[in-house]
């Protein structure tokens, strides 16, 4: 007989179980669903996925009925399993939560937030946005148990997912919960990490006033090195030097950070590309008081070198016209004095004149 034949025969045994006759009133559930659970083996053993799937749900709900809350769970979380050989993953969150609850039931609030992570861990990749509520819920249910330390990895996986789906604000906020976990349980290497990633995506952020109260804030868990990088970091912005922030952000503890850290660090808007800054002292359109004098002297000197360049045809033109208007008034001078000199009698003619007046008087005598 083949596995699927005997899986089948397991199915037609446990729905024979959950008859009910004359002298049977009561279905009997732990029967049903111990042949479910050898049907669906029977099944994984083949390959026939669907027919284990089946079977692993029907027997759940057999559990279920039965109020063994543990074992509903657990053959729920064997249907996790299936779906990923399957490819359905569609189906994992809702699964995931039922097998949870189930288990919260029962009173393991452990193994309810373990089967939250693995099946958070399955989408992660693929679909982090249905990752998400998986692990924040694993969280949430690990702090009502008072570890912290597992808080801490369950944040840090919602953290990261933030930061991939370029949610810079709840990762902050992740980030701060984190912390928050870390120094509970006094491990300050870690705190000094999470330090670092957080001055990044204040930076991601834009919002610089942020970065550098969060490096005050917790900079004294950072080692030197990590506290000198940081300090380089925000220097930088402040004074929107994109060279020397694009040299801390290539430095070695950066660049070994987890993955989706490591790829904030490298996609960080650099100053020179969130401000543009133009060169020395230079603003486009800028008023008076913002341009520097040296500036200012250059400008002149360039207005004054076109103004006399578009004068001199003027200034050669008028000095042409007053040489011409020199020479006119000097000639109209040398005949003005032509004309006095014919006026004026030379003195051989007064002496003659003077000659005839006395010989008229002589005359006349």
């Amino acid at each position: 007989m083949s596995k699927i034949e005997e899986g089948n025969a397991h199915m037609r045994a446990a729905e024979k179980s959950l008859k009910t006759t004359l002298l049977k009133w009561r279905p009997d559930y732990e029967v049903a669903a111990d042949e479910y659970n050898q049907a669906a083996t029977c099944f994984r053993i083949a390959k026939s996925f669907k027919q284990c799937k089946e079977a692993l749900v029907k027997a759940s709900d057999c559990y279920k009925e039965n109020r063994s809350w543990f074992h509903a769970a657990k053959s729920l979380e064997q249907v996790l399993l299936i779906c990923r050989d399957m490819n359905e993953m569609s189906e994992v969150p809702k699964l995931a939560h039922r097998s949870c609850s189930l288990y919260q039931q029962h009173g393991s609030q452990e193994s309810g937030a373990t089967v939250l992570d693995k099946a958070g861990k399955m989408l992660e990749s693929s679909d982090p946005e249905a990752a998400l509520p998986l692990f924040q819920r694993a969280a949430e249910i690990v702090l009502g148990e008072d570890s912290p330390r597992q808080a801490a990895e369950y944040l840090s996986r919602v953290a990261r997912i933030f930061v991939k789906l370029k949610k810079y604000d709840e990762a902050a906020n992740a980030i701060r919960r984190e912390i928050d976990m870390h120094q509970r349980i006094e491990h300050q290497p870690s705190v000094g990490r999470l330090a670092v990633v957080l001055v990044l995506i204040q930076l991601a952020r834009g919002d610089q006033v942020a970065a550098e109260k969060a490096f005050r804030e917790w900079g004294n868990y950072c080692d030197a090195p990590e506290i000198q990088t940081l300090e380089m970091l925000l220097q930088a912005y402040d004074n929107e030097d994109a060279n020397a922030a694009r040299a801390a952000l290539n430095s070695p503890f950066i660049k070994h950070m987890d993955v989706e850290y490591a790829k904030l660090a490298r996609g960080l808007p650099l100053p020179q590309q969130e401000y543009a800054v133009p060169p020395a002292g230079v603003r486009p359109n800028a008023a008076e008081p913002y341009v520097s004098s040296s500036v200012q002297d250059k400008q002149r000197e360039t207005v004054r070198a076109e103004v006399s360049h578009e004068t001199e045809p003027i200034e050669k033109a008028m000095a042409a016209t007053n040489i011409t208007k020199e020479l006119g008034e000097d000639e109209e001078e040398e005949e003005e004095e032509e004309k006095e000199k014919e006026k004026t009698p030379s003195p051989v003619e007064e002496k003659d004149k003077s000659k005839d007046y006395d010989e008229y008087e002589e005359g006349l005598c």
